[in-house]
């Protein structure tokens, strides 16, 4: 039975590898209902393979991943660890989408496809009512005239924006972004974090990976800087910008300002 009160999100003790290589070294994450939490940390800090374990795109060798108190079965352990029960973690990553870095559209489909796709084949919901929604959904984001259209003849911040939709459409209680800006110029960019930071407004529960501390400051509510697979600093985003307690941290920052 899953507690209603319970943290959307909840990781705990996490860790991965690559083999000999530890990427995640025991890493603790909550986010409640409506929390924002920025994901900080340079390159090869693990902040896109927490992301990733988190809806087991990546499978991690130990700890707890839970979902509104609902805990992911596992079976084997270290290396062999593989989920137990394949209908839940479908049933989990339906509640839980992903933004990738890299829009990963289906270049095949028109964007009101995209968007459509999911909801119509994975959970079996009613095509004219979906596609009522993803209309809707494409309005939001700002491209809804582009709907007939294929990804390769939007601009990288469209492609983005409707890969936003999509994901919405599948009305999930959490959202992931990889590095949802990084692929894209400053000008593009900005469009990207308009929406983003509108569904911050709306109370949506998110874990961001981002390259971009404005963003950090200005959406999250908490942000967790990431440093060799371990969590340095965490806290308010104004306390953890303004007056950072880490000696990481703080050269973190200077060289990123």
């Amino acid at each position: 039975m899953q507690d209603q009160h319970a943290p959307i999100i909840e990781i705990k003790g996490l860790h991965k590898a690559y083999g000999e290589l530890e990427v995640l070294k025991g890493i603790d994450v909550t986010a409640k209902r409506g929390d924002v939490v920025a994901l900080i940390g340079s390159s090869g800090s693990g902040k896109s393979t927490l992301l990733r374990c988190c809806n087991m795109l990546e499978i991690s060798q130990e700890g707890a991943i839970l979902f509104q108190g609902e805990a992911v079965k596992w079976k084997g352990t270290g290396h062999n660890r593989r989920p137990a029960d394949p209908a839940q973690v479908t049933r989990l990553r339906t509640n839980l989408s992903m933004v990738f870095q890299q829009f990963n559209l289906w270049a095949h489909m028109t964007i009101l496809q995209n968007v459509m796709e999911a909801p119509v084949t994975v959970l079996k919901q009613d095509r004219a009512e979906v596609e009522t929604r993803a209309r809707a959904l494409l309005q939001k984001v700002g491209i809804d005239e582009k709907c007939d259209i294929y990804p390769a003849q939007l601009s990288g911040g469209q492609q983005q924006r409707a890969a936003i939709a999509r994901a919405l459409a599948m009305e999930p209680q959490a959202l992931l972004f990889d590095e949802p800006t990084s692929a894209l110029d400053p000008e593009l960019e900005q469009e990207v974090i308009r929406v983003i930071k509108d569904l911050a407004s709306e109370g949506r529960t998110m874990l961001i990976a981002t390259h971009d501390m404005a963003m950090a400051r200005d959406v999250a509510d908490h942000v967790i800087f990431l440093h060799q697979g371990l969590i340095e600093e965490q806290g308010p985003p104004d306390a953890l910008f303004s007056a950072p307690k880490s000696q990481r941290l703080q050269q973190f920052l200077s060289a990123v300002a």
